[in-house]
Parts: C-alpha cells; structure tokens; sequence
C-alpha cells in the first residue's frame, strides 16, 4: 500500500480510502466490521464517513454509520486510524438533521462535530469536511451555475471560523471541502490566508472514467496549492463495473436507489461505459479493475475512495494493477469521444 501526504499536512494516508456510506442501510454491522478489518489488514489507514450517512437518507437510518465505525474504531488504537467525516450542508431536504440544516453556520458546524463525535465513540476526528456548499453551486450532476437561483448564505469567513476553533479546541486535526468549485477553493485559501486561519487540506469530489470534470480548473488550483483531491464513486455507482451493461436489473445502487443515479442518465454514458468495458476486455482487465486503476493513476489523486457491499466486492476493488501505455492511449481515445458525459 502506498501513503501519500495529505494536503500540507503532517498526515500520510493510504492511497485507498474505505468508503462507508452503505454502512447501516446495505450492510450490516457484522457486515461492516468485517470490510474495516480487511481494509486495515491490507494496509487501509484511512476511512470516510459522514453524518448523513448511510444513503440514501432516511430519518430512521440517520447516524447509523457513524454509529457502525465507532463501534468498530474503539476496537483498536485510536491512533493508528485516520477518520473523516463531514457536516451536511443546506437545502437537500433532510429534515431529520437538526430539523433541517438551513446553513452552514455555527450552530450547525457545532451541533454536527458534537454528535458524530459521540457516534463515533473518539474525541476527535482526523479530518473534518464541509459535505457540500452552503451557496448556490451546481452538484451531483447538475450542469451550469445559475446566478438566478442565488439566496442568502454563511460567509466562507464565518465558516472556516468556527472550524479553526474546533482544530484548536482538539475536536478536529484537519478540515477539508467536499463537491466544491474552483472558485470556492480560491476563496477558502484566501480567507484563510488573509484572517489567519485553519486552512483546507483536501477537497471530496466525484472522478471516474465517465466524470473528469476535476481536471478543468480544479486540478492547476489544487495542484499549485496542494489541496489534495479525494476521489470518490471511482467506478461511477458501479456502472463501470460494467454489471449494468449485462444486466440493467442487476442489484446495485442504481436499481435499488434509481434517484440517486441521475447524473448518469445523461446521453452518451451507456456508450461511453460499453466502450470502455470492451477495451479493458480487450487487455484481459475487468471493467472494474481498470476504472480503479486509472484513478490510482492520476498524480492528482491523493487518495481513491472505495465502497463495497460485499467483502468479495472490497477484495476485488483492492486489487493494485499498474495500466500500460497502450491502455490509457486507448482510455483516452474514448475520453475525446464521449467527453465527460456523466459530470
């Protein structure tokens, strides 16, 4: 297992990461400890969660996963894991939380860190991430900013306030952003620069085969600055497992959760997915193994975060493969044809 260091930070973490966010609605806890501890024994020192957790959302199933790896986490040396999680952002309909986080304001930021540090059974986390804007920002799958949906928001300085004081308070050791733009990670820096504050260490956004909207923009900012990118839904809601093409009825995400796989109803990601599957075919790869290991691949790309609902999914998702040079040739011959088709 390779580490890499996150951000500008003193921490090194596995270049795999273990998703949880199936913890508690797909898997049970019997389920879950069992894929925690095959992911440490492969060297996995890095797991991501968050309070809204497990997806979808559901009041009844709300906290669970936290709940799950806290469980687990107080199993072994607090300080040979490095844990994640992320306060929910405004406006996505969960009432359940705190009765519906309206902002990303001090009470919320608060409230969030207080309770997934109880569910969590640790006094701090490693990494404490803001899981998307409190402005008006298109994400998960939406195209285009629309000035005309503005609304009143939480200043960035505000926000990163209050996360400076839960660092030096010992709550959290790092802070970081998640489905977030260029322009909000030039803005953080800048606040943090200019106020004295904590800075961001990483940024959680979506990239895959079929959604390389990371590398406009965003990868020269995150490179220049080292934030590092977090990479999650490698295998794009598993449609780069190739399963869906066999089979559209296959039990996954995308059958079992039909409204959270909008971005990839789009015109050319069937298309683009076949095609990739015949080219890993083409090299004796599985589709799967071949969309983790472009990932892996990226210089941009500081950790892969991977998901499973079985262990013989995590097992298989593991698997270290280097692509050669004909390979990502082709994977980009594919790229210029379909370009990102699911952003």
């Amino acid at each position: 297992m390779k580490y890499n260091r996150l951000g500008r930070s003193d921490l090194k973490i596995s270049e795999f990461a273990l998703g949880t966010m199936t913890f508690g609605e797909q898997n049970t806890l019997a389920e879950a400890c069992a894929q925690l501890d095959y992911a440490v024994a492969q060297g996995i020192n890095f797991i991501d969660t968050a309070e809204m957790y497990p997806v979808p959302g559901k009041a009844e199933t709300q906290g669970r996963t936290e709940e799950y790896v806290g469980h687990w986490l107080k199993t072994l040396p607090r300080d040979q894991i490095i844990v994640a999680t992320k306060v929910a952002g405004p406006s996505r309909g969960f009432g359940w939380i705190r009765g519906g986080p309206v902002a990303l304001d001090r009470a919320n930021i608060t409230a969030a860190i207080d309770t997934s540090l109880k569910r969590l059974q640790t006094d701090y986390v490693d990494l404490f991430q803001l899981h998307w804007p409190d402005r008006n920002v298109p994400m998960f799958g939406k195209i285009g900013y629309e000035p005309n949906l503005e609304k009143p928001t939480v200043s960035i300085e505000e926000q990163l306030t209050v996360l400076t004081e839960l660092v030096r308070s010992g709550k959290v050791r790092h802070i970081g952003i998640s489905n977030e733009t260029a322009w909000g990670v030039a803005e953080f820096l800048k606040v943090a620069e200019r106020l004295g504050l904590q800075r961001m260490v990483s940024i959680q956004n979506p990239y895959n085969l079929i959604n390389r909207a990371f590398e406009i923009g965003l990868h020269e900012m995150c490179h220049r600055e080292q934030v590092s990118l977090l990479a999650y839904s490698p295998l794009a809601f598993g449609l780069l497992s190739g399963k869906y093409s066999k089979d559209p009825q296959a039990p996954g995400r995308m059958t079992l959760f039909p409204a959270f796989g909008q971005r990839y109803h789009k015109p050319n990601v069937a298309a683009a997915v076949a095609e990739y599957a015949k080219l890993a075919q083409a090299h004796g790869l599985s589709p799967a193994a071949m969309a983790l290991a472009f990932v892996r691949s990226r210089p941009f790309v500081t950790s892969t975060i991977v998901g499973a609902t079985t262990l013989r999914q995590l097992q298989e998702n593991l698997q270290s493969i280097e692509l050669n040079a004909e390979v990502l040739k082709g994977i980009e011959a594919i790229h210029m044809r379909y370009f990102n088709p699911a952003p």
